[in-house]
């Protein structure tokens, strides 16, 4: 296959995006006053039947439309903060930035549960447990990978006691230096990968499904990496064995993206939201600690949003509206310290 440099306009190194100024929108009193007022006006009402006409944003909405089109076409993540936590309760906040998300696309099923809005933090599972996602487990480090969506959206609740930072890694260069400097790797990724279901999978099917690493759709990059579930198919008798090549080439993603020469960390604070790029941008996390006895627990609640901007997809990064995933559409409500 002939192998070609994509979206150069959307590469960045750290050096070029460690001033945090560059990917933090601060918003402004007036933006946080129509958010208040959409706020307020939606009081009570069930998230799923809140749409963007529902949340009318005059001012703030524009520069929502700004950056969907730098998360499609840019630099790919973005940190929107001003949100005072301590002004809302934990619904208010969901309210908050279901209808910023409603601004930006529409919510995707995350899991065989239907949340189509998601909880991240310590649910209780072993990073040993063969159906535990990457969500559920507390105090770990997550390395980077991307999410199944356009657009991931995570909003903090409350952080832990120490570490738990965002962490971004540019999946474009990433993919333009293997394109460079090992062509051979680069192809092996974009040929169909083995993914663990994590025991998600409809019944009767397959425990994994296949999906490119890399896609080139009519010159645009499309990426899919989660190097653990990849590695995870592999306990499954039925699924392709990987190749020797195909692990080189996932060592090689993965030390590119940990190596700082394309990754930056971003501090949460209680009222932050953030937007990424699957497709672009992959994500991860430091290690955190909690303390559940003081109520110092890390909890995001997170949304996967398609996004009109994106207009024209690969077949396997469509969402499929019929999939057992989304036969339900559920709100997430764990528990967090008010």
């Amino acid at each position: 296959m002939k192998l070609e440099i994509l979206e150069p306009h959307c590469e960045w190194t750290a050096d070029a995006v460690k001033d945090p100024a560059l990917w933090t929108e601060w918003l402004t009193p007036a933006e946080l006053a129509e958010l208040d007022a959409a706020t307020k006006a939606n009081a009570g009402r069930d998230l799923r039947d809140v749409g963007k006409a529902d949340f009318p944003l005059p001012t703030l909405g524009a520069r929502i439309k700004r950056i969907e089109n730098e998360l499609i076409n840019g630099r790919g993540f973005v940190q929107i903060r001003g949100v005072d936590r301590a002004a809302y309760s934990n619904d208010e906040m969901c309210m908050i930035y279901w209808g910023i998300g409603a601004h930006l696309g529409k919510p995707w099923a995350q899991n065989k549960h239907g949340h189509i809005l998601g909880d991240v933090t310590d649910q209780g599972k072993s990073a040993n447990d063969p159906t535990a996602r990457g969500n559920e487990l507390g105090g770990i480090k997550l390395g980077f990978h991307c999410d199944g969506s356009d657009l991931v959206g995570l909003m903090c609740l409350q952080t832990g006691v120490s570490g738990g930072l965002s962490a971004v890694a540019n999946s474009v260069a990433i993919h333009n230096a293997m394109v460079r400097e090992v062509p051979e790797l680069a192809a092996e990724l974009y040929l169909p990968q083995p993914y663990d279901y994590r025991g998600e999978q409809a019944p009767g099917e397959k425990p994994y499904y296949m999906i490119p690493v890399f896609t080139n759709w009519h010159g645009r990059l499309f990426v899919r990496a989660i190097v653990p579930y990849i590695l995870a198919s592999q306990r499954h008798p039925e699924a392709p064995t990987l190749t020797d090549r195909a692990r080189d080439a996932l060592q090689w993603l993965d030390d590119a993206a940990e190596s700082g020469r394309w990754n930056v960390t971003i501090d949460f604070t209680p009222g932050d939201i953030q937007f990424i790029n699957n497709f672009h941008v992959m994500h991860g996390r430091t290690e955190y600690v909690d303390d559940r006895a003081a109520g110092k627990v890390r909890h995001l609640k997170r949304l996967w949003l398609e996004t009109e901007v994106l207009a024209d997809r690969p077949p396997v990064f469509r969402r499929n509206v019929s999939s057992h995933w989304s036969d339900k559409a559920v709100i997430s409500r764990l528990d967090a310290a008010e």
